[in-house]
């Protein structure tokens, strides 16, 4: 039974957690972001280790080396001084760094060929990494912009269906408007037939009769010579004189 609890309880957490993951891609990509950073970070460690390992045999063979040209010469001098038993030893000595040297040379190259697939392989995995990384921000970008795009047209649709639709606001409004400015137009033109003229013309004549005697004043005050009213224009054109008459012509008395 506890089992079959546990069991439960690690179902509704799974399903948690990825309901956590759909809702937070990009939350997602920057953790694996930072794990590649410190998967990175841990394997330069390893490899600077083992380079470190390259660089101890490096020394351990130049050490080698120099102690054989020193054993190679201690025994041949003993051996041209006739000493042959010291001659032996150094010989000796000398076969067993040859040996050693010969096994750290070995396992320098196999060091060093492993560093270089060590590089490569770190070299290739971050690049593969890399790139679906970037492959899944050019996918979550695109994404928002779909999902983006999608909710403005289905706004757009609602929208449309809404405004569009018969009996709406605006057409209320549009009657309301209508209504309102019929009966302005009909309260205008009532206001218009009432209207008198008269006192309108009256006060025309008056404003034109002050201003000739404003000006007649002040053409007298300066010596000047008030200009000739405008005749009024004729209403009725003149008549043509008859035309004369035409003799007949005939024969002349005797």
């Amino acid at each position: 039974m506890f089992q079959r609890l546990k069991t439960l309880f690690r179902g509704f957490l799974s399903l948690f957690v990825t309901g956590l993951e759909k809702a937070n891609p990009k939350a997602l990509i920057e953790a694996e972001k930072e794990n590649l950073r410190a998967q990175i970070a841990r394997f330069n460690t390893n490899l600077a280790q083992h380079a470190g390992f390259c660089e101890r045999l490096l020394r351990q063979i130049k050490t080698l080396e120099a102690q054989e040209k020193d054993l190679a010469a201690k025994a041949a001098a003993h051996l041209r001084a006739g000493n042959r038993e010291a001659a032996g030893q150094y010989a000796l000595q000398l076969q067993g760094v040859k040996a050693q040297l010969e096994e750290n040379r070995g396992q320098l190259q196999d060091a060093e060929k492993t560093y270089q697939n060590l590089i490569q392989a770190r070299d290739v995995t971050v690049r593969e990494a890399k790139a679906k990384i970037q492959k899944l921000e050019r996918m979550l970008s695109e994404t928002e912009m779909l999902e983006a795009q999608a909710e403005l047209q289905e706004m757009a649709t609602g929208m449309i269906s809404t405004i569009g639709g018969a009996g709406d606001t605006l057409d209320r409004v549009e009657g309301y408007l209508n209504e309102r400015r019929d009966q302005a137009a009909g309260r205008a033109r009532v206001a218009k037939g009432t209207l008198d003229m008269t006192d309108v013309q009256l006060k025309e004549g008056e404003q034109k009769a002050l201003a000739d005697q404003a000006l007649a004043e002040f053409a007298s005050a300066y010596g000047l010579e008030m200009p000739a009213a405008p005749a009024p224009p004729a209403t009725e054109t003149a008549a043509a004189p008859p035309p004369p008459p035409l003799k007949e012509m005939g024969p002349t008395g005797s």
